[in-house]
């Protein structure tokens, strides 16, 4: 009896499994052969479409007044815990803790998400938090919100399958088309000081980050984009591509040449380019941020994170080799940041190639010599920034700081219009003055020759008069809080914003700094 009624069990089990069909979850259907499609609709007819948020770099851009690096309001005991919340169509994902890192340079943390391949657009969410024993504060990333009173430290995006571009808190810049509002601080950067927060103490961060989908070939175009816009083969890579021969290629100019216009009738949102690879443009004579950096400039220096709608600064630090006994010329590492923050929560993105680039024309470390005159410096600047090569492609793009041990002119001076120095020597010595900070002191100088190649005019207190209190000079000008002013030097890094009256000026200002007088090549 009892097999029997196995037997009739396993007939109906069999006869079940025959009427009814099998299905595919998402999950199983990642690791078949030949993926799911998910109808007429589908957006990538080669595949499961995932997409994921690719966090790059985190900084925090608080300015703490005291200039001590171990310092900061973030995280009241100490250097911040920072991790990262990222939410695609609802789902969350929550990264590891960075613990006790102001600056998080190489996160390596994605989170990813397989969506339906027949949906355009995809919700993102991506929220910054400090984790503390007094509890987890959540960090600012957000630029101006539309209400005056909402206060959302994150950033929402709304993701589009069909070109790999998104929209919201974060957007391209080009002034194409419609826009929420303007993103000065770039696309796949977020900057909380956006919100008018520089001075204040608002849990200001700075955060880079990418969305990507899946890409059969690799290009960074999907498959949606090289059917229906370019007419190329999804499943062949495309990089490097320029069928329009204007300089740009085809993954560059399909990143940076798209934007979205939305009928504002039908609330229908289509997809636009201002470049494309089908039509030629002259990208040498386009500079649409007026950083000095034209759009085919803009494209060499894209692998280092340039944005031709948003101003970026490159500046190649090279510096003297140790000498026989012991001679230093070493850029602290924290000056840098502090260097990099200055102009970052300004959203004139700071780029220092100090050698941690890599690359054969990168920094270099030049030949130790215990005076540099003038002659010294000029053939430091042919030999080690040109290379002997007047056409050298970073003449016009990069500045020129280098740091020397001792130069016979001064600590610190412009040489040429995209060239400059300063010297250990000095910057040591000031070190041994007491309540001096050293980190502030080589920043403090190298922003100030900085500012020589911004063609700041006038610069009060730029005389031997301002130097010390008991000076007529030092008071008159205390209102132009900026490096420039040689009553402030060596004791902050920042320039002066212009809010303090009379005898102040706005160094920050796009009427007063000019971000191509360097390419005067003059001195």
């Amino acid at each position: 009896m009892k097999k029997i009624a196995e037997t009739i069990l396993l007939t109906m089990l069999v006869t079940v499994l025959m009427i009814v069909p099998t299905t595919i979850t998402r999950t199983q259907a990642q690791v078949l052969t030949t993926p799911l499609n998910e109808g007429p609709n589908d957006l990538d007819p080669f595949g499961n479409i995932t997409v994921s948020v690719n966090i790059k770099t985190i900084r925090s851009l608080e300015k703490n007044d005291l200039q001590i690096p171990s310092i900061t309001k973030i995280n009241w005991l100490g250097k911040p815990n920072f991790y990262v919340k990222v939410f695609i169509n609802g789902v969350e994902s929550t990264s590891q803790v960075w613990k006790r890192m102001k600056y998080v340079y190489t996160p390596d943390w994605s989170a990813t998400l397989d969506v339906p391949d027949n949906q355009e657009w995809v919700s993102v969410r991506i929220e910054l938090w400090d984790q503390s024993l007094a509890g987890d504060k959540q960090c600012d990333l957000s630029g101006l919100n539309e209400e005056p009173i909402k206060e959302d430290r994150g950033i929402n995006l709304t993701y589009s399958l069909k070109t790999g571009h998104w929209y919201g808190d974060d957007s391209i810049n080009n002034m194409e088309g419609w826009m929420y509002t303007s993103d000065p601080s770039g696309y796949g950067r977020l900057c909380g000081s956006d919100d008018g927060s520089i001075y204040q103490q608002d849990r200001d961060c700075e955060l880079w980050f990418d969305i990507t989908q899946t890409d059969p070939d690799g290009d960074g175009i999907p498959s949606w984009s090289e059917i229906n816009v370019y007419g190329t083969d999804p499943s062949v890579n495309d990089t490097g591509l320029d069928m329009d021969g204007d300089g740009c290629p085809i993954e560059w100019e399909h990143k940076w040449g798209h934007y979205f216009y939305r009928d504002w009738h039908s609330h229908n949102v289509s997809h636009r380019w201002m470049y494309s690879d089908l039509v030629w443009n002259n990208h040498t004579a386009l500079d649409p941020d007026n950083d000095g950096l034209d759009n085919n400039e803009e494209y060499l220096t894209s692998q280092w994170g340039s944005d031709p709608f948003r101003r970026d600064m490159f500046t190649e630090l090279d510096q003297m080799a140790t000498g026989p006994n012991g001679e230093e010329s070493v850029f602290p590492q924290e000056a840098k940041e502090l260097l990099r923050t200055a102009f970052d929560r300004r959203n004139i993105v700071y780029h220092l190639e100090d050698g941690s680039w890599g690359g054969e024309t990168g920094s270099e470390t030049i030949p130790f010599q215990a005076n540099s005159s003038m002659e010294d410096l000029d053939n430091i600047y042919n030999d080690w920034f040109l290379h002997g090569d007047e056409n050298n492609w970073r003449h016009g793009v990069f500045r020129y700081g280098v740091l020397v041990y001792n130069c016979d002119a001064a600590g610190g001076m412009t040489f040429r219009s995209d060239a400059f120095q300063i010297s250990s020597l000095c910057m040591e010595n000031k070190a041994k003055i007491p309540f001096l900070n050293r980190n502030v002191i080589y920043a403090s100088a190298y922003m100030h020759e900085t500012g020589h190649t911004l063609n700041f005019n006038p610069i009060p207190g730029h005389d031997e008069n301002s130097y010390y209190p008991w000076q007529y000079g030092w008071w008159k000008w205390r209102p132009y809080k900026s490096v420039m002013n040689y009553g402030y030097m060596y004791q902050m890094v920042d320039y002066s914003d212009g809010s303090r009256g009379k005898n102040d000026l706005n160094d920050w200002s796009p009427d007063r700094m000019d971000l191509t007088s360097f390419q005067q090549f003059h001195f």
